[in-house]
């Protein structure tokens, strides 16, 4: 197990290396850059000239990656923002533990949500409460995230006025007492819900699937036919095989949230990291952007690691070799 831990996150890094070169030369063929928004546009194009020239801004682009790289490497620095003049890993960590705090109670509620209606629907597959719960995924496939996240910031936001419609914390909340942890909590509840919506769906299907597959394999009629109680066959042998999938599935559902929560947290106004990724987007603020790309891509690798490990655990008749 050490041995397949270490082995992936040593292919981890000619992987990374790949993906930052990929972004630094894609951001060559980019109009503008970060410099352009913070100078005055009647200023005489010597300003803006020496500016670049200070940000190393007229280097070639390899000359660029090195640096940027070696600063990394050597030095620990992962370099400072273009536009806020600040370290990068400051203004990620700033962000980063609500990102985490979005992710992990979307986690809760889309495991919360999707595991009853996904096995009542493997019970009941035919039945109306199954055709519901098909429709209920249907239009939460069909509906963009966008979308859903509009609705629910207007109707439990705006008209109903039972969340806030932006930020993270009420700036009154004094941080260490119970009023700040309740706040915190009450800001993040709807945009968790909402990305929870989203994130119910694949496991709803694959679990109505599996369950429904297992009712007619050879092992379950088998326990029937020798008068095994009901009950007992579902949790011991239809529902202990289906939840195989969902389990090893975990660890991809928290990456794609913690990557993907980037539409939620701009509709919200919630500062997490994927909003500060589209806010440099924007404003072409490279070492930020390169920076969250790289931690984006570790967090998707450790997640993938996640997966193998609880899916070991849990099935026994598996081993990552």
């Amino acid at each position: 197990m050490w041995k397949t831990i270490v082995r992936r996150f040593l292919i981890l890094i000619p992987q990374l290396l790949l993906l930052s070169l990929l972004i630094f030369i894609l951001a060559q063929f980019m109009p503008g850059d970060a410099l352009r928004g913070l100078v005055d546009p009647n200023s005489p194009p010597e300003v803006l000239e020496r500016l670049r020239e200070e940000h190393g801004l007229n280097d070639p682009w390899y000359v660029q990656y090195g640096r940027w790289l070696r600063s990394i490497v050597v030095e620990q620095d992962f370099g400072a923002s273009i536009v806020h003049h600040r370290p990068v890993v400051e203004m990620i960590g700033d962000r980063l533990f609500n990102t985490m705090r979005l992710s992990l109670l979307t986690t809760f509620f889309t495991y919360l949500i999707a595991i009853p209606l996904g096995i009542i629907a493997g019970r009941k597959h035919g039945k109306i409460i199954d055709k519901t719960i098909m429709i209920y995924t249907f239009v939460a496939m069909s509906i963009p995230t966008v979308v859903i996240g509009i609705v629910n910031l207007l109707v439990f936001g705006f008209n109903l006025d039972w969340f806030p419609v932006t930020g993270s914390v009420d700036p009154t909340a004094v941080s260490g007492t119970i009023g700040y942890v309740f706040s915190r909590l009450h800001h993040i509840i709807l945009p968790a819900f909402t990305l929870a919506v989203i994130s119910t769906i694949t496991i709803i299907y694959f679990l109505r699937s599996e369950i429904i597959d297992y009712e007619a394999s050879d092992f379950v009629l088998t326990a029937r036919a020798k008068g095994v109680p009901e009950n007992r066959v579902y949790t011991g042998h239809i529902l202990r095989n289906a939840f195989l999938p969902i389990a090893g599935g975990m660890g991809g559902i928290i990456a794609g949230l913690f990557s993907g929560a980037i539409f939620i947290e701009m509709i919200f106004g919630y500062p997490g990291m994927g909003q500060l990724f589209v806010l440099s987007l924007t404003q072409r603020d490279w070492p930020v952007i390169n920076t969250l790309i790289m931690l984006f891509a570790v967090v998707s690798a450790a997640a993938m690691l996640f997966s193998d490990i609880i899916i070991t655990a849990v099935d026994p008749r598996i081993r990552i070799k």
